[in-house]
């Protein structure tokens, strides 16, 4: 059923909600514990094979029932007045496992096969503009499940520039958990196990079944052919580039897709992988959930380098180390691979959680860093790159001590040296880190810290409230200069400026 306001009943706090929201965050921290400038590229080349012909979903509307349901989603957009609108649909066919031929190689390399085939029903959720704003881009995003439900955290970094440029997004429910529920990857202190959306609202959802995470990227690849159709899942609107997104636990799952499954199907025109760990998604049998504490997901997995199409990655800093251990799967930049490492950043953070952030108590206060604006660029970057062949910006890595296992290396304030800057960490009040506070709880390690400077400290870096404006200010030209935050961001890039903490 269409709407045009996403205001809906699912967005009444309550404690089995917020369990859902940290368990969707929690999911890395349980598998750990078991300098600027562009060129121009050809989009293609001559001697790039065409794309192979598959089967794609079936889709029929969905309607009836509670509406929408977006379990583990932090963020909800009004779309009333913005010309875009939302369509639920169920997705349907007939899907393949894949087989790995060989060893899951670090280099990547890999080549599965196909396997078994079973048929499947899931929920693909569509936000797209009308006729005249299209842009012609589809970000399909793989929906993050770790805490039993659907979390759609790429749009929620994203939805701002997607749609200032017109984009269409789509969420593809792939995985078994998020759909037919059962014990969830991650017990979020106490949370009972994840319902799906079948036991969440069987009016709505009750037909749907999804067979095993092993059969969730094909049903990824079949959803990116219906849309790349310009059927019914855009309205009509016929895309000319579709690209694939994911964070965190489905930052694994693209890392298995692109280096396994893209060769075969050749479905995407380009990746955005935030917050990915060390490895990739396990393939599985049927019926089966995959898990990240299996030994594909913490066996350090570069993106295979012969890639066909361009892939950007983003990493916070506190996805180097610790938890996600994504330092020791870095690799270098290519002509389709950029890597940008968010000095300052957390997993997630205040703007991760929104309405939620005071129901956390890590001992400090959470990580505040503008990292969903880095991100908006970062998708700004992958468009670019693919529509018109402009390569992004590089950026520094961030620094590390040659200690076993290797630190952050950190400057005399406390902040992490090197990396994609922001103003808030070059122009600091506070120390903006990656690394949690004093809490021993599982779920702090991802979501860093802000601890402010002393105010002797302030006083010996500004000399007045304007003088650190004007240093702030400057900083804020030089990142959107470097091309890691959107000149459209600038104002909201000011509004981290905090002149009230210098006396």
């Amino acid at each position: 059923m269409r709407r045009e306001n996403t205001a809906r009943n699912r967005r009444v706090v309550t404690g089995r909600h917020l369990l859902v929201i940290i368990g969707s965050l929690t999911v890395a921290a349980l598998g750990s514990a078991c300098s600027g400038g562009s060129d121009a590229t050809p989009e293609t080349s001559a001697t790039t094979p065409p794309r192979p012909a598959g089967p794609a979903a079936d889709l029929h509307e969905l309607s009836g029932g509670k509406g929408v349901n977006m379990g583990a989603s932090t963020t909800v957009v009004n779309l009333t007045g913005t010309g875009y609108v939302e369509d639920e649909y169920v997705a349907s066919g007939t899907a393949t496992s894949y087989n790995p031929q060989g060893a899951l190689a670090p280099d990547g390399r890999w080549t599965f096969q196909p396997g078994s085939t079973a048929a499947y029903s899931t929920r693909v959720l569509v936000r797209r503009p009308a006729a005249g704003k299209f842009s012609g881009t589809v970000v399909v995003e793989w929906l993050n499940v770790s805490g039993g439900a659907d979390s759609d955290a790429m749009w929620a970094n994203t939805h701002e520039e997607l749609m200032r440029r017109g984009d269409a997004w789509v969420g593809v429910s792939a995985q078994r958990i998020g759909v037919m529920g059962g014990s969830a990857l991650v017990s979020a202190g106490g949370a009972p196990a994840s319902s799906g959306l079948v036991g969440a609202d069987p009016a709505r959802y009750g037909s749907l079944d999804q067979p095993g995470d092993g059969y969730s990227f094909d049903i990824f690849t079949q959803a990116a052919r219906a849309v790349r159709g310009g059927g019914m899942a855009t309205g009509g609107l016929k895309p000319r580039h579709v690209l694939a997104a994911g964070q965190s636990q489905s930052a694994y799952a693209l890392v298995t897709y692109i280096n396994g499954v893209q060769p075969l199907t050749r479905a995407f025109d380009g990746f955005l992988v935030l917050s990915r760990g060390a490895g990739a998604l396990p393939l599985v049998a049927p019926g089966q959930p995959a898990s990240l504490a299996d030994r594909p997901a913490q066996s350090p997995t570069v993106i295979r380098t012969d890639t066909d199409v361009p892939v950007l990655e983003a990493q916070a800093e506190g996805d180097l180390t610790v938890v996600l251990n994504s330092l020791s799967s870095r690799q270098p930049d290519s002509d389709r691979f950029r890597l940008w490492e968010v000095a300052g950043a957390a997993h997630a953070d205040a703007h991760t959680l929104g309405p939620f952030v005071s129901a956390i108590d890590c001992g400090a206060p959470l990580n505040n860093a503008p990292m969903h604006l880095v991100v908006k660029a970062a998708l700004h970057a992958l468009e670019n790159w693919v529509s018109a062949g402009t390569r992004p910006a590089t950026a520094p890595r961030i620094e590390v001590t040659p200690d076993s296992p290797p630190q952050i290396g950190r400057d005399a304030n406390g902040i992490a040296r090197g990396g994609v800057r922001t103003p808030p960490v070059d122009v600091p009040v506070a120390v903006l880190s990656g690394k949690p506070g004093p809490s021993g709880s599982p779920i702090c390690q991802l979501f860093g810290s802000t601890i402010p400077l002393p105010a002797e400290r302030l006083a010996a870096l500004y000399p007045s409230r304007d003088a650190y404006l004007r240093q702030y200010t400057t900083a804020v030209d030089s990142t959107i200069k470097a091309g890691f935050v959107l000149e459209a961001d600038r104002a909201a890039l000011l509004a981290f400026a905090q002149p009230s903490d210098i006396k």
